[in-house]
């Protein structure tokens, strides 16, 4: 560590910006990006908070410490993959190609297949990473065939999730906005068309980010600097690169070649036209074939060379080579390496036994076959967490791929491999999978996973293959559930539906119940919801409805109309473009006309609409504010109800979250936190399934918002860090940790909330700048920490991210209103405060002061007496009534008569039950407040929280 490094380490300890860096430092704020990063890599870190708590680990107060939860961290690079040969030669070739990675944004290697571009990458990408502050990624792109694939397959190389309310290329690009990386894609060709608009976007968004491509042909992108990758070099005969590797890999297969044979080696390689993978073919046969035997067979072959006029030298001695290395091998061995051209992935000696174990290749046969091919050096072998894996270069695969349609094998080959999908996807998601040890799982799945993706875009185009399509592309929704890849879930669960026959599409009869792809829908619906997409769940719910009703289900048609209706309104902060209000109303009414009558799940899912959209019980941001606090309650209790009859824990949930709101509308936040609670209750014993994974999500988030409204606050951290510690929220840490830190704020933890703020302000910037209930409260509460210890410049930008993460008149009159009373107070300014916070809370519309309700009218009560309000002992008694059962808010009350009274030993009293009630900051400011010797330990106390007196 230098120097300058251990100067940004020490005040990372003291919780200072970048920019404050910088100033102290007289440095740069991009020079202290870069020492913050040096600092990550080298002491192995995850994030800048982990740096601040190792610069302060001694003044950390433990017991606080054992009490934070877990919150997430960022994905640091993975290795570049190493490389079982030593890289020989092109000294050259890595000088320039590395000087044109540091002069140009974007640089594409580009040659032929075989040529060895990928080796040069990698080899360069080395060498170069240590010059990049956060690293390289490398992005193998062998196994994508769908283009759709290549942004989620980039995000997951890269370490990043999805973001919810935002798509894939949004997140990656807003991930590696301000990264000094180098990025690296293999195998760029198969996908050329969506690498370019890709690397466009990517690089338009990142300006720090560099790129280097491999492809065999130019990528057309404005940022492009295209690097040819030449053949190796042939010029100094038996000292030439083309020389050395062949000399590197005949060693390697037991037989060094002597200096009597460097003349014809050198024929040899000049002959093989200096490809690297043509040489490696070649080298592996020198044990068997001597020179006299290479040279006699490739000379013949290169007298009959394939691949066309359009084909260069390069490209047909690479394929003289195959057709030779082919040629040379038992018919067995031919018709295996054919077969196994058909897996995507590494694949093991029991999966290609199943694949290719037929006809005539027996399959007892098919793994000292495939020992054979790797022995030739056409199959690569690795070890991996499930056994020995095969895999041949995609040169080689390719090369397969053409044999096995030249045998016309190609049906048969790829429907064994699609059987052996199916086979191996049910292993993972039929009824048996659930009941065996599931730890593995994720690992099971990313082995197999681009070989369900293959095999489905295979059958997904063949209609006698329609309904093995669609099982495989709801096993591949449901896995990439499991796996938090839920664009593709989303993604798979809708190609389910479409995959539904198109003749059972124009011939079902009314009445007949037959399968048009609803479920499928509604799966994907509830997972837009998890994506916080509310746009595609309200599209996805009536897609659902038009499928059902093509089947004759009305009701279910209804229900699914009466869902969307529900979505506009109960998730209405979560839409790029809100419904119109008649258009969600026309819905209900069709939703009724259908499901009226239709049973218990019908008449749950009317209520619950009509709750929503009738009474606006969720507050939605274009409900009306014309209904009573009691009609809204009334609908509410109304739809719990029909929930409950109706038997169904997702939406009996739902149902509860309305009247949690509601009674939050009406003042009773108690009610509303039991309701919040009992939610939990019905979810947490579900299966993970898209629907009760969205609906535990917010049932998490409203527990740990409605425990913090009625004064719990340990209660309040327990949720909030159940939710902080939730999968689906693993890459959006502002929403996951948003509640933790309004907690610790309220309590008063300082260090937790400056330490937690960075990366809940990176996450919040990564993700769009989204706005919700409960971001806006977040940020404020770290512009309110800021403004208790006196940083009022550290303050004013917090200040601006509240308005843009949250509504005006929540600020307004809701959360804004307790924490700068909460600021002023603390200050000295009661007057100011008593301003601030001066209607009373009934005099406030529904949705402002939500769980704010207790602490706005304690705080008000507080300010009352402290600024002398002559109704300040006429508020104590009233404030009293609304918040008993509230221990911190009681405990606010309690001081604030004692105040008024000059009773110091009910102040003293009052700071117990603040110490009782997990709120050391109000008790160390009630003992500043008691004056005398108390204000001595209550200045120490908060000194210790690292606040101000």
């Amino acid at each position: 560590m230098s120097a300058r490094e251990a100067e940004v380490l020490a005040l990372l300890g003291d919780h200072l910006s970048n920019a404050e860096i910088a100033a102290r430092l007289f440095i740069s704020v991009r020079t202290v990006e870069s020492h913050v990063s040096s600092l990550l890599r080298k002491l192995e870190l995850p994030d800048r908070r982990a740096l601040s708590r190792l610069a302060t680990a001694s003044a950390t107060d433990t017991d606080n410490a054992a009490e934070a939860p877990a919150r997430p961290a960022p994905t640091r690079p993975a290795p570049l993959p190493a490389p079982l040969t030593a890289f020989v030669g092109r000294v050259r070739e890595r000088a320039e190609l590395a000087a044109a990675v540091q002069a140009h944004r974007q640089v594409t290697a580009v040659g032929p297949g075989g040529v060895g571009k990928t080796r040069l990458a990698l080899a360069v990408a080395a060498e170069l990473a240590g010059g990049f502050a956060d690293g390289v990624w490398f992005v193998d792109l062998v196994p994508v065939a769908d283009p759709a694939r290549l942004w989620p397959v980039v995000a997951a190389a890269v370490g990043v999730g999805e973001q919810p309310g935002r798509g894939i290329e949004e997140t990656v690009s807003a991930a590696l906005a301000d990264r000094e990386a180098l990025l690296v894609l293999d195998n760029c060709e198969q996908i050329r068309d969506a690498v370019a608009p890709f690397l466009e976007r990517l690089l338009t968004a990142c300006p720090r980010l560099r790129v280097l491509a491999t492809s065999r042909a130019r990528l057309m992108v404005p940022f492009e600097r295209v690097h040819p990758v030449p053949p190796l070099a042939l010029s100094g005969g038996d000292e030439s690169d083309a020389v050395a590797l062949f000399m590197d890999r005949a060693a390697a297969v037991g037989w060094p070649p002597g200096p009597s044979v460097a003349a014809g080696v050198v024929a040899l390689c000049e002959g093989l036209g200096g490809m690297a993978l043509a040489i490696e073919l070649a080298a592996a046969r020198w044990a068997t074939l001597g020179l006299d035997g290479l040279t006699a067979g490739l000379s013949d072959q290169l007298r009959i060379l394939t691949g066309g006029a359009r084909a260069d030298d390069r490209h047909r001695s690479v394929r003289a080579v195959l057709d030779w290395s082919h040629d040379l091998l038992e018919p067995d061995d031919r018709a295996l390496l054919r077969r196994v051209s058909v897996f995507a992935a590494p694949f093991t000696a029991e999966a290609a036994a199943e694949v290719a174990g037929f006809a005539p290749l027996e399959p007892s046969a098919v793994a000292d076959g495939l020992g054979r091919l790797a022995e030739q050096s056409l199959l690569a072998v690795a070890p991996s967490a499930t056994g020995t894996r095969y895999r041949a270069l995609e040169t080689i695969r390719q090369y397969g791929t053409e044999r096995l349609a030249d045998a016309g094998e190609q049906t048969d080959t790829r429907s064994r491999h699609l059987g052996w999908c199916l086979t191996a996807a049910d292993a993972l998601t039929g009824p048996n999978a659930h009941k065996a040890d599931t730890s593995d799982r994720p690992v099971r799945f990313d082995a197999l996973a681009d070989d369900l993706r293959t095999a489905l875009a295979w059958a997904a185009d063949r209609a006698e293959l329609r309904a093995d399509a669609r099982r495989l592309a709801r096993s591949l929704a449901e896995l990439a559930f499991a796996r938090k890849l839920l664009g593709e879930a989303q993604q798979r669960y809708e190609q389910a539906a479409a995959l539904v026959g198109h003749d059972a599409a124009t011939t079902i009869g009314v009445g007949t119940g037959a399968d048009t792809g609803a479920a499928d829908l509604r799966h994907a619906a509830a997972v837009a919801g998890c994506r916080r997409l509310g746009d595609d769940a309200y599209r996805l719910h009536r897609a659902a409805a038009d499928a059902a009703r093509r089947a004759g289900n009305t009701v279910d048609a209804g229900r699914d109309l009466a869902a969307a209706a529900t979505v506009a309104y109960r998730f209405s902060s979560e839409f790029a473009e809100l419904p119109a209000v008649d258009e969600v109303a026309d819905l209900l009414a069709q939703a009724r006309e259908l499901a009226r009558g239709g049973g218990p799940a019908a008449d749950a899912a009317l209520g619950l609409a009509e709750a929503a959209v009738l009474a606006d019980a969720f507050g939605a941001i274009q409900g009306s504010s014309e209904n009573s606090a009691q009609q809204t309650v009334e609908r509410a209790e109304h739809a719990v109800a029909l929930a409950q009859v109706a038997g169904g824990p997702v939406a009996e949930s739902a149902a509860l979250d309305a009247l949690s709101g509601a009674q939050s509308w009406a003042g009773d936040p108690f009610a509303d936190a039991a309701a919040a609670r009992r939610r939990i209750d019905l979810l947490a014993p579900l299966p993970p399934t898209p629907a009760s994974t969205h609906e535990l999500a917010d049932a998490l988030a409203m527990a740990a918002g409605t425990a913090l409204g009625v004064g719990r606050l340990p209660e309040a951290l327990r949720w909030g860090g159940h939710l902080a510690e939730h999968p689906l929220l693993a890459d959006a840490v502002h929403h996951a940790t948003s509640w933790l830190l309004i907690t610790d704020a309220l309590a008063g933890r300082a260090d937790r909330v400056l330490a937690g703020s960075t990366g809940f302000l990176d996450a919040w910037e990564r993700g769009g700048r989204p706005r919700s209930l409960s971001l806006g409260p977040a940020a404020a509460s770290v512009a309110m920490v800021h403004g208790l210890r006196g940083e009022h410049d550290a303050r004013a930008p917090w200040l601006t991210v509240v308005d843009l993460a949250g509504t005006a008149a929540e600020h307004r009159y809701g959360y804004g209103a307790v924490f700068d009373a909460m600021v002023l107070l603390h200050h000295g300014d009661p007057d100011a405060a008593l301003d601030r916070i001066a209607p009373a809370p009934e005099e406030m519309w529904k949705r402002v002061c939500w769980v704010w309700l207790h602490w706005y009218a304690a705080l008000r009560t507080e300010a009352s007496v402290l600024a002398g309000h002559p109704d300040a002992r006429e508020r104590i008694t009233a404030t009293r009534t609304l918040v008993t059962g509230n221990p911190v808010a009681t405990a606010q009350v309690d001081r604030a008569e004692a105040l008024l009274d000059g009773d110091v030993p009910r102040q003293l009293a009052a700071a117990a039950a603040f110490d009782a009630a997990g709120c050391p900051y109000q008790a160390a400011r009630t003992r500043l407040l008691a004056g005398g010797d108390h204000a001595t330990a209550g200045r120490t106390a908060l000194a210790e929280l690292g606040l101000t007196p």
